[in-house]
């Protein structure tokens, strides 16, 4: 029996959770049967539920940090919108735009190292009108955060913060020195004792190695983090990574076999990127993945709704709201 199947029955039927060693072996796996038994644990552990979300640019630009692969980082000239913080209005129109679709979660997000107190009131009286006038689970994307702001926000109906850390701790510093990895651990563990869930993944094809995606990943596993977005770089004119060569689709795929294999409870969310596949994550949906960001993401095009809601259900996908 190989590795591959030996690690899925473990499991399947043990409830195991493979280590570091047993992970980096599979980067050496047959990539079909690799990606053949994530789905298979996927099917086992989720069945064909399949969570999608959509998210709205609620500050753009005029960012603070220097985080190399951004187009709204104030360090670097990409022509990104710029433009303050949206009204509970805006957001509440989008919003309802979204539900009207079929989008069951959708998430506020703002440039910036983190908010204002005054900024958490107004997107705290935005959660409420949300919460108020539409079904929708809301998730907010702002930084770092201190836990009280995170208490008021919970207290106001946020139900996830979202916070990627992009990369390994150990290839950090070489996307970012404004703020820290463990910045970043801080304001999720802020986000988590506040009770809120936690929603956190990274970007892939930052110049860091396939054994920096899989500690990543064990980290994520650690802090219990059960909604990862695996993004592939969408490399944007006039930022410092505008040259960096592209993920060929089989990394990702293997990349979204092994996350599956590390965190089998998890959902495995595909977002930025999608793209530059070439095939609007298909394959990675067949390795694994079964949740997704829909629509336009931050400063870039993604998939229609539409297409996306056909592109999954073909798959046998079910699309539905959130599951805890």
């Amino acid at each position: 029996m190989s590795l591959v199947q030996e690690l899925k029955n473990k499991i399947l039927n043990d409830g195991y959770e493979i280590n570091r060693e047993e992970a980096i072996q599979l980067l050496d796996a047959d990539l079909d049967e690799l990606t053949a038994a994530a789905n298979e644990i996927r099917e086992k552990l989720h069945g064909n539920d399949f969570d999608f979300c959509s998210i709205i640019n609620a500050r753009s630009g005029r960012c603070s940090e220097n985080c190399k692969y951004c187009a709204q980082s104030s360090y670097y000239h990409t022509g990104a919108p710029e433009y303050k913080l949206l009204s509970a209005d805006e957001i509440v129109a989008d919003a309802k735009k979204k539900e009207a679709a079929g989008i069951p979660r959708y998430s506020i997000v703002t440039s910036g190292r983190t908010l204002t107190n005054h900024d958490v009131e107004q997107i705290s009286e935005t959660i409420r009108r949300l919460k108020k006038e539409t079904k929708l689970s809301v998730c907010l994307s702002s930084g770092l955060l201190n836990r009280e702001q995170f208490d008021k926000l919970k207290e106001a109906g946020l139900t996830r913060f979202h916070n990627n850390l992009e990369t390994y701790r150990r290839h950090f510093a070489n996307v970012c020195t404004t703020h820290t990895y463990d910045d970043k651990i801080g304001a999720l563990q802020n986000a988590l004792a506040a009770g809120l869930e936690v929603c956190s993944g990274g970007i892939m094809g930052l110049g860091e190695t396939m054994e920096d995606r899989i500690d990543m990943c064990l980290d994520l596993r650690g802090l219990g983090v059960k909604s990862t977005p695996i993004n592939v770089l969408n490399a944007i004119p006039g930022t410092p990574f505008e040259n960096l060569p592209k993920l060929t689709n089989d990394d990702f795929c293997r990349i979204v076999a092994i996350y599956r294999f590390i965190n089998p409870k998890a959902y495995l969310r595909l977002a930025g990127g999608r793209g530059v596949l070439g095939d609007n994550g298909v394959r990675a949906f067949k390795s694994g993945a079964n949740a997704a960001i829909t629509d336009d993401m931050l400063t870039t095009s993604g998939v229609k709704s539409a297409t996306d809601f056909e592109l999954v259900k073909g798959l046998g996908f079910v699309p539905h709201g959130f599951i805890g």
